[in-house]
């Protein structure tokens, strides 16, 4: 379902599927739209349950029951010259069910210059999610940047993840991967408890990983936030 170009947009109660090793197979692609709704849904796909990529904003996913799938993602920023702005990004209350990644922002490498701003993940249920946060700044869809070597431009800025529990199939439940030359600031983690499972060696707990970001964190933090983080309540 290809939402582009839409303004004062809802849609409840849909049901999208589509077998999970399918490929390419977005169940919502948004797109140089604002004030968009998407509530009370069902998808189960082989690509993202909901992609937000460029010139999105204020756009609101609550109740949202994802998986299989790659999760709801700010996606695929900076892939194309000329992209307009992220902001004012809302998703709340939603479950995530056996997917590759649980709720994810993602820029290309040797990006222009453009913002993502002000987006939140709060309220979030994982079930056996391989990757349940994370942000990459230096993505590539199976080697396709070859060579690339240049930093992604894209400024992440104003992130919250807050009350996101579960668990992960990956060792490295928390995972923000950003450039030095343009760093992601002001992500703040609150109320994370996120435990790893895994069935061959029961037992071991999660992980942070953080690269080139500034990160406060607040209440309950499980995995430990990484070493570079400020406690900020």
């Amino acid at each position: 379902m290809c939402i582009s170009k839409c303004h004062f947009f809802e849609a409840t109660q849909i049901k999208i599927l589509a077998p999970g090793d399918s490929p390419n197979t977005d169940g919502m692609h948004i797109s140089s739209s604002n004030n968009v709704t998407i509530s009370k849904s069902l998808i189960s796909t082989g690509d993202d349950c909901i992609s937000i990529i460029q010139g999105d904003t204020g756009i609101h996913i609550t109740d949202v029951t994802c998986g299989p799938g790659h999760g709801i993602s700010v996606d695929s920023l900076g892939k194309y010259q000329n992209e307009e702005d992220v902001s004012d990004i809302f998703v709340t209350n939603c479950t995530l069910s056996e997917t590759t990644n649980g709720v994810r922002i993602k820029t290309w490498p040797g990006s222009p210059p453009s913002a993502a701003s002000n987006i939140n993940f709060e309220d979030i249920i994982m079930k056996n999610v391989k990757n349940p946060i994370i942000i990459d700044k230096e993505y590539c869809a199976a080697g396709s940047c070859g060579k690339v070597s240049k930093a992604s431009k894209v400024k992440i800025s104003n992130v919250k993840f807050k009350n996101i529990r579960g668990t992960s199939t990956s060792k490295v439940a928390v995972n923000m991967r950003c450039n030095p030359e343009v760093p992601c600031s002001n992500v703040e983690l609150f109320d994370i408890d996120l435990k790893y499972v895994d069935a061959v060696l029961p037992g071991l707990s999660a992980l942070s990983k953080c690269s080139n970001v500034k990160v406060g964190c607040g209440g309950i933090l499980n995995p430990p936030p990484c070493l570079s983080s400020t406690r900020i309540s």
